[in-house]
């Protein structure tokens, strides 16, 4: 045989034994034989591999694909991103130019608006010089705490935190003494309507700059920051009732809620409801003040020209700021709405903070209103993204674009209205909830009793979803219907909201009512023989249930199952309770005619 002719067969074995080689190693690839052994290339009926006797046994149970974890939604608090260009309402019938500056907007039922913006007290044709909007009620602070009346823009929730909930029972832990001033013919003990208290666990950074005691110092602290109708700002530890620095001496005194800057930042800013004590008078103020020496840097003054009200200038409204814009919104009984741009300066190193405001002020008319005394708002605006909502004293319903300062939608709701409008916003859309009062309808002799009207709106169009009605008894000075905000019912209640309804049989007594969100039909009434004007509180246990807590002229604080309206425990506070709670983790705030503040722990 010829070289060529052996060399010719060797490369023809070698090409035999080279596919050979890489078919078998394709099945070993294929059956995944590589790495684990011929053995597993082939399972037994049962699933499970022979072995060898003494063998390690092999578990050939696949390994779980893990569930990944779904990435939640980053909320939006860009303003640019939330501002909603609003189209007109189907209620709009024109909008004119009265004068320069001046428009009037006309809507189907024939009410009009007038409205006027003034910077430096000025008229302009206003154009904004910034995007304002806010981010959910989830995204309006990142502090832990209660940090403006009902939490948030939203006003849906006066609680934070968690807490274990098992023997059903409320305990005072701790108490604080309080005072009383005697002005425009009454007397004012303790703390009154609205009066929640603020609650904060402030960043270490923060805390190491305030005046706060030594004690407290380069410590976790959440504080208690109460201003009430004695005059003063109280500042209290939260687990102990020890004052945490001294109280500001405003000396007169406060009726609405506070709030604390929510960023953190050591300001907090609070109106006052009288100008009188015990014969001496001041100014109405809208304060603003540093919590690092506690002084006041800054103030809008209540008494305006631009008021149709004249001299009355109370604020009993709870602001609200937007962070990412360093805006604050507050309203006031003068009627006036006020947006003010802070430009902050705070520098937690150097232990400063100053504000320059620019104050810029929206004047409105409405035809709904009948006397200069209509024109006030008491209950505290709620906003969603740009639109902010609030009912004055003569029972306008106002849907404001708080970026633009213009009225987009309006409604009579017949009455004065000092109960806080709540929002919600759904997969269905975006509603609010309100109810009046029984005042203006019979002041004067005009009738004894009236309806109280809840209401359900499309937040966005006006339209009146349902109204649910109750014929309540008038009192003067204290009046009838519903005066505190309601609970929001969510999680396991999130079909339900909750209203105290005040003098429903008598001057005296009243209900808690559970209506059915969608339908606005009762789902429970509890019958009070003393009334409520206190906002009731949600609190979730740590188990997924849901409790109630809410107070009441019995001068008791109520445990109170939502479910049902049962009570579940109760405790007196000493005398009318028309304050609404706070609760932080497991403990409840509040103060009582009984001129002092509780520390109650919900066990």
């Amino acid at each position: 045989m010829s070289k060529a002719n052996k060399s010719n067969k060797l490369i023809t074995v070698v090409v035999l034994l080279a596919v050979t080689l890489i078919a078998l190693t394709a099945l070993l690839l294929m059956q995944g034989g590589f790495g684990n052994g011929l053995a597993n290339t082939s399972p037994t009926p049962s699933g499970n591999v022979s072995q060898s006797p003494g063998a390690t046994p092999v578990d050939t149970t696949p390994e779980p694909t893990p569930t990944p974890e779904p990435t939640p939604t980053p909320e939006i608090t860009d303003p640019e991103l939330l501002v909603l260009e609003i189209q007109d309402p189907p209620s709009l019938v024109s909008k004119t130019t009265v004068s320069e500056g001046t428009y009037q907007k006309k809507f189907s039922d024939g009410g009009t608006i007038t409205y006027s913006v003034y910077q430096n007290n000025k008229k302009v044709d206003y154009k904004p010089e910034y995007v304002l909007a806010f981010p959910s009620d989830k995204a309006y602070t990142e502090q832990a705490g209660v940090t403006t009346f009902r939490g948030n823009n939203y006003r849906n929730t006066a609680s934070y935190g968690t807490r274990d909930i098992k023997e059903k029972k409320l305990e005072i832990i701790w108490e604080h003494g309080t005072g009383a001033i005697s002005a425009h013919n009454s007397y004012w003990p303790g703390s009154g309507w609205t009066g929640q208290p603020i609650i904060i666990n402030w960043p270490k950074e923060t805390t190491n700059v305030m005046n706060v005691s030594d004690q407290f110092k380069n410590k976790d602290l959440t504080e208690v920051i109460y201003p009430i109708l004695d005059g003063k700002i109280y500042f209290l530890d939260l687990q102990t009732g020890t004052p945490t620095r001294n109280k500001i001496n405003l000396g007169f005194s406060i009726k609405g809620t506070g709030m604390v800057d929510p960023r953190g930042y050591p300001l907090f800013y609070t109106g006052m409801g009288l100008n009188e004590n015990n014969g001496r008078y001041t100014d109405f103020k809208y304060r603003i003040y540093s919590l690092i020496d506690q002084s006041e840097i800054f103030s809008i003054m209540g008494r305006d020209s631009l008021s149709y009200r004249g001299s009355w200038g109370a604020f009993d409204s709870s602001a609200v700021l937007n962070k990412e814009t360093d805006t604050l919104i507050n309203v006031g009984e003068n009627g006036l709405i006020y947006k003010t741009k802070l430009n902050t300066k705070y520098d937690p190193i150097s232990g400063t903070i100053s504000i320059s405001p620019q104050v810029t002020k929206l004047q409105y008319k409405s035809s709904y209103n009948e006397a200069a005394s209509d024109y006030g708002i008491e209950n505290s605006p709620a906003i969603y993204r740009n639109l902010m909502f609030t009912v004055d004293n003569g029972g306008t319903l106002l849907c404001t674009d708080i970026n633009k300062l213009e009225p987009i939608w309006m409604y009579d709701t017949k009455d004065d209205t000092d109960s806080t409008i709540v929002l919600e916003e759904t997969e269905d859309g975006v509603f609010i909830y309100t109810a009046n009062e029984v005042d203006k309808r019979c002041t004067g002799g005009k009738a004894n009793k009236a309806d109280c009207n809840i209401r359900k709106f499309n937040a966005l169009t006006g339209e009146l979803i349902w109204q649910k009605d109750y014929t309540c008894y008038y009192r003067s000075g204290i009046n009838g219907g519903v005066l505190g905000t309601p609970l929001m019912g969510k999680d396991d209640i999130s079909n339900m909201i909750i209203f105290p309804v005040c003098f429903t049989g008598s001057q005296m007594d009243g209900k808690l009512i559970a209506l059915d969100k969608k339908t606005g039909e009762e789902i429970w009434v509890r019958e009070l023989p003393l009334y409520s004007w206190s906002s009731p509180v949600d609190i979730l246990s740590d188990d997924g249930k849901t409790y109630g807590l809410f107070c009441g002229y019995d001068g008791h604080m109520h445990l109170f199952d939502p479910m049902t309206g049962e009570d579940l425990d109760s405790i007196s506070l000493g005398a009318n309770v028309e304050s609404s709670p706070s609760v932080y983790d497991d403990i409840a705030v509040v103060g009582s005619y009984a001129q002092k503040i509780f520390g109650v722990r919900i066990k």
